[in-house]
């Protein structure tokens, strides 16, 4: 069903949380998901993918299925996995026709799911965030925006923010796509190959947030060494598949 109205209204979504030291966040994040979700389509669910989180993330995500049952499921990963496995695994779990992923960190506000709704109008397969301001340090900003740039022409992506997870996608479309990144470079495999099926995709200004729990993972050398290296295999996989096509 396409969405209607200045508001917008869509048949069913699976809201979808990777949750990794979010102990402090995650619950408001759910919570704010449930309250939003009954305005903009029928039927609802949130599929939080406990990564292997070592704080007490998991005890909330207990209190959360047991306060809202058949509302509210949780994914488990016995060992973090990385942000790309998780959401992966919360892609995979979804049931609904429309896919809601965004961070569980709480620098994305879910209130602001309406106007991605708005925009999944008929012929439309992804919706896409754009922030308006990215509020985090200096160096993350300038960081940030340089991979931006760098993956946009690499893998001729057509957001001009493939770093903000904050989208909803068709999960028609979804389940069409073998997803194999493990890291932070998910959403990049994600809109390529979402592209290579033909998707059309609109983009939406979103707000961020500075994060007031924990830190990210993702700004360590480590951390952005593997996913450029995950990103490498990708980009030559990708440029054999069109030459063998």
């Amino acid at each position: 069903m396409a969405a209607t109205g200045p508001t917008g209204h869509i048949s069913a979504i699976s809201v979808v949380f990777p949750c990794y030291r979010d102990e402090h966040t995650i619950g408001g994040l759910v919570e704010r998901a449930l309250e939003v979700l009954p305005t903009v389509c029928d039927d609802y669910e949130v599929v939080v993918v406990d990564d292997g989180s070592p704080d007490g993330a998991g005890a909330v995500l207990d209190e959360l299925e047991r306060r809202h049952p058949g509302r509210v499921r949780t994914v488990r990963h016995a060992t973090n996995q990385g942000y790309g496995a998780a959401v992966r695994a919360g892609l995979r779990a979804a049931a609904m026709e429309f896919v809601f992923y965004t961070d569980g960190d709480g620098q994305y506000d879910v209130s602001e799911l309406p106007s991605l709704v708005a925009r999944m109008e008929e012929g439309i397969s992804l919706v896409n965030g754009r922030k308006r301001a990215r509020r985090d340090s200096a160096v993350r900003v300038v960081v940030g925006l340089a991979y931006r740039e760098a993956m946009r022409r690499a893998f001729g992506l057509r957001v001009s923010d493939v770093n903000c997870d904050f989208r909803l996608v068709r999960a028609d479309l979804l389940r069409q796509v073998d997803l194999t990144v493990k890291g932070g470079g998910l959403g990049v495999e994600l809109v390529r190959k979402l592209q290579d099926r033909g998707a059309v995709i609109r983009e939406v200004p979103v707000s961020h947030h500075p994060r007031t729990h924990g830190s990210s993972t993702f700004f360590r050398p480590g951390r952005i060494a593997g996913t450029l290296a995950e990103l490498g295999g990708l980009w030559w996989a990708l440029r054999k598949d069109r030459r063998r096509g």
